[in-house]
């Protein structure tokens, strides 16, 4: 005989009204005893509710979202009478006597050889219908392969790396379920359990590795207590199970321990993304040693120029102008006591430039699809200082004369040596400038000061004999580098740019 039975929250601690984030079964299910039903999450804690009996789920009185608290009703189920359960299980289990049965690989359509990249059980392990147990991939696709009945594992037959073809054979299992697994005349024949094609779970293997302390693993191990769906997330996520403390019941990893997981990682202060840490070493063994704290500027500095590394694809073009016409302008303002650096006149060059080529004065969106145009010309001009590096901006390049910028840039420099630069004053930049030419050098490759997608570098002029079909001239030659963000601006859009630019300095048209 069958009833109808409710199943109320029992009392699950010093927890009241807790939310439900996850209902795991639906309206026609069947479930057994210790099957979980809903997902629960505190603020301390999330954590499954069992089923205290077997039965089919008639209704659903929760939705997610809800919050309960214990005695209130969360389903139904149409349940058989503890005696005619019992009457009919020992039927069942005088007919249905233990087997070994193998497990093969299916027809999976066009492929052969396939590699296994991930075993997903392990022995003694008891599998129900349908649970993935290996997963293979091919240069096309990935795939888990099912099993067709409940059982527990026996033995494994492959290993990672193992490539297998149609009728491998990948475990042993042992069942009471073999009347109710389905038949195909090969499978009468060669006793073995032929399993129905796989789906594809991607059409290209995805692997975001992100992580700093731990040790992250694109192919998430089988002995962590998951389901396929969790892990086939972990493996698109890049994380390793065994690194996940699963708050399911009896160890379980849900849908919440993975994102606490990531999100653990994400606003984790360490920046080495994906990248083994440097070995840790006792340097003082060597030798004497002091040790210097850094300054919170370079602190600071430090952990942005890094994420700029790490999520811009950099590109860096090298040229040299010839800016002989510049330093006798420069020389005759001198003469009339106008003293005026080389770096306003780049300065009105770039953007003059810019004004040209407008995706060099913009931003990628936060979805990395859309290009942000920025219709001001506003240049950060990189300045070195007793704590380190700073990078204030200069507003409107464009409407302002060669004497109001060397005046501005005079002021400016002065506050950032001082310390007395606002934080207004170090945002809105279109494109940076960093000028190594007061100190030295030939060339160096600037690191694009995100969210912006160029920088320009610029070293120390020097002359350079330059042949002009009858005789070597002595030309003062400025050494430029240009670096920028792939994603935005191609090598032909960056040799473009370097042009315009070496033209406009060398004949000074439109600077003065």
């Amino acid at each position: 005989m069958t009833s109808i039975k409710n199943i109320a929250l029992p009392d699950i601690g010093d927890f009241n009204e807790v939310e439900i984030i996850e209902i795991l079964v639906n309206i026609g299910d069947k479930i057994n005893i210790d099957d979980s039903i809903i997902t629960l999450e505190s603020d301390k804690a999330s954590m499954e509710i069992p089923s205290p009996f077997s039965g089919i789920v008639t209704k659903i009185e929760i939705n997610i979202g809800d919050k309960i608290k214990q005695d209130d009703v969360i389903l139904s189920v149409e349940n058989e009478d503890d005696d005619f359960q019992n009457t009919n299980q020992s039927a069942e289990t005088e007919h249905f006597k233990p087997q070994i049965l193998p497990v093969v690989v299916p027809d999976i359509g066009d492929f052969n050889e396939i590699e296994v990249i991930e075993i997903l059980v392990n022995v003694g392990d008891e599998l129900s219908v349908e649970d993935s147990i290996i997963t293979l991939e091919s240069d096309k696709a990935s795939m888990e392969i099912p099993t067709p009945v409940a059982g527990t594992v026996i033995d494994i037959n492959v290993a990672l790396g193992d490539k297998i073809s149609l009728g491998a054979l990948i475990l042993n299992i042992e069942s009471m379920d073999v009347e109710k697994a389905p038949k195909t005349p090969a499978e009468t024949k060669t006793e073995s359990l032929v399993l129905p094609p796989p789906t594809p779970t991607s059409s290209t293997p995805i692997s975001v590795t992100t992580n700093t302390n731990q040790t992250v693993s694109t192919l998430p191990k089988g002995n962590s207590h998951a389901s396929p769906s969790i892990r086939k997330l972990a493996r698109e996520l890049g994380i390793d199970l065994s690194s996940v403390t699963g708050t399911g019941q009896k160890g379980r990893i849900l849908d919440v321990d993975l994102k606490g997981y990531v999100k653990q990682i994400m606003t984790s202060d360490n920046l080495g993304i994906a990248i083994p840490k440097t070995p840790l070493i006792d340097f003082s063994k060597f030798g004497d040693t002091e040790t210097l704290v850094l300054s919170r500027i370079n602190k600071l500095s430090g952990k942005h120029l890094t994420v700029c590394w790490l999520n811009i694809p950099h590109v860096t073009q090298f040229d040299e102008v010839n800016i002989n016409q510049m330093e006798v302008y420069r020389q005759k303002q001198k003469a009339n006591d106008v003293k005026l650096t080389p770096l306003v006149f780049i300065m009105k060059a770039l953007v003059r430039t810019l004004q040209n080529h407008p995706r060099f004065n913009a931003s990628l969106d936060e979805s990395g699809e859309n290009l942000i145009i920025k219709k001001y010309f506003n240049l950060g001009i990189a300045m070195d200082t007793p704590k380190g590096l700073v990078v204030p901006v200069i507003r409107d390049v464009e409407q302002k004369s060669l004497i109001d910028l060397a005046k501005e840039l005079f002021e400016i420099s002065k506050n950032a040596r001082e310390g007395k630069l606002e934080p207004a004053s170090m945002q809105g930049s279109g494109l940076t400038i960093s000028s190594l030419g007061g100190i030295g050098g030939t060339q160096f490759t600037p690191i694009v000061n995100a969210p912006e997608v160029a920088i320009l570098g610029v070293s120390r002029s020097y002359f350079k004999p330059i042949w002009d079909g009858k005789n070597f001239i002595p030309t003062l030659t400025l050494p430029l580098a240009l670096s920028y963000d792939h994603r935005v601006i191609d090598g032909a859009q960056g040799g473009r740019f370097m042009a315009e630019l070496n033209n406009t300095l060398r004949d000074m048209k439109g600077i003065v």
